[in-house]
């Protein structure tokens, strides 16, 4: 009987985990992305309380507190922000989940530091990186909820010497590792490892262009799980390292999905900034009307009559128009005059005309340039 528990703990995790997997296959599609939602609370829910039952909790009382002012929270969110500003809620709770494991690492640093034993090369590396990716996450996420909220200018943020700082701290960050390898206790190097890793979350994503911040919130969310995963392997819990990893997986597959309907690579959405003069043609504040469009524009529109081309910042719009639950079609032709025609208006989803396909229905066309490449939205 006293082995019943513990294994009915991992029979639930295993029943969690499953719960995941098919939310997470649901949630592919509107029809079924409610019911995928509602499976993964489910499967959240039997990981939790299968959690508060091992006998590692220390204390229950500290754990109801914060479940009670996550709820609130979280209950006040939900009812309180507009679907069209989700990138920047989702951005946010990405960063309170990296700052989550960063601070597990953190936690787990210091218990050792109150036991004679010293922490093997194994423990000391979890920890590390779970400082680490729990860092980036966190300050890189605060950083793009920020640009997404317009608390921060949308423009790609540069500075001279900018890539060579990046680059002392990188070096700095992997010396620092390995003498954490050889001195594990060594408490100025660890604090010293902390900031570092904040600091690279934030010289991170300051050069990207506030159009970008949803394939950033995409990609961050993905560091997020890892950093979960690497908790659970801090914690020794089966259930987090799964579910971390579930999250990390499906971010980067999100990200690349969403780089390949912009027609850009990841590389060029994180770096495009450097040795462009510190701007992108996603960077800025966009939305002014550039033409009238041909009768070929109307035509690739599926009989829309549409008014106008309108450069928008192409990240933004893709995102805000999906969220919106609008349909998109993308297509591709070359640019005509459209290059150096940005302007500072608001990056914001413009409806331009009207469709012929039924009363009441909406449609918009935006161009979206980079290079000699336009892509035309219509929706």
């Amino acid at each position: 009987m006293s082995d019943f528990l513990p294994s009915a703990i991992q029979l639930g995790y295993l029943v969690a985990a499953s719960l995941f997997i098919v939310g997470l296959k649901q949630l592919g599609s509107p029809a079924t992305a409610r019911q995928g939602n509602v499976l993964a609370a489910i499967g959240m829910l039997i990981a939790i309380v299968g959690t508060l039952l091992e006998k590692q909790v220390v204390s229950y009382e500290l754990i109801v507190v914060g479940i009670i002012i996550g709820s609130i929270a979280g209950t006040i969110m939900a009812k309180t922000v507009a679907m069209t500003d989700m990138p920047q809620m989702v951005g946010l709770l990405n960063g309170f989940g990296g700052a989550a494991s960063a601070l597990v690492a953190v936690g787990e640093f210091w218990r050792y530091l109150s036991i004679p034993e010293s922490p093997a090369p194994d423990a000391t590396i979890t920890i590390l990186l779970g400082v680490l990716i729990g860092g980036i996450t966190f300050t890189g996420s605060l950083v793009a909820f920020a640009k997404l909220q317009e608390l921060l200018p949308g423009a790609p943020m540069t500075f001279p010497l900018q890539q060579p700082f990046n680059a002392m701290l990188a070096i700095a960050l992997l010396a620092g590792s390995g003498y954490m390898l050889t001195n594990p206790e060594n408490v100025p190097v660890f604090l010293g490892l902390v900031a570092i890793s904040n600091i690279l979350g934030i010289m991170f994503v300051l050069p990207i262009g506030g159009g970008d911040m949803p394939v950033v919130v995409s990609l961050l969310n993905s560091y997020s799980g890892i950093a979960a995963s690497v908790a659970g392997f801090i914690l020794m819990n089966n259930m987090l390292i799964i579910a971390g990893a579930l999250v990390g997986a499906s971010g980067i597959i999100l990200t690349q999905i969403m780089c390949k309907a912009m027609n850009r690579s990841l590389g060029s959405v994180l770096f495009s900034a450097f040795g462009s003069g510190g701007g992108s043609a996603a960077g800025g504040r966009l939305g002014r009307i550039l033409s009238a469009p041909g009768p070929q524009d109307a035509s690739m529109a599926g009989g829309a009559d549409v008014a106008h081309l309108v450069d928008v910042a192409r990240g933004d719009l893709v995102a805000r128009l999906h969220i919106a639950g609008s349909r998109v079609v993308v297509v591709g032709t070359h640019c005509r005059d459209h290059a150096n025609t940005h302007s500072d208006a608001t990056a914001r989803p413009v409806v331009v005309g009207t469709s012929r396909a039924g009363a009441g229905r909406r449609a918009g066309a935006v161009v979206l340039h980079r290079d000699d490449l336009c892509l035309f939205a219509f929706y």
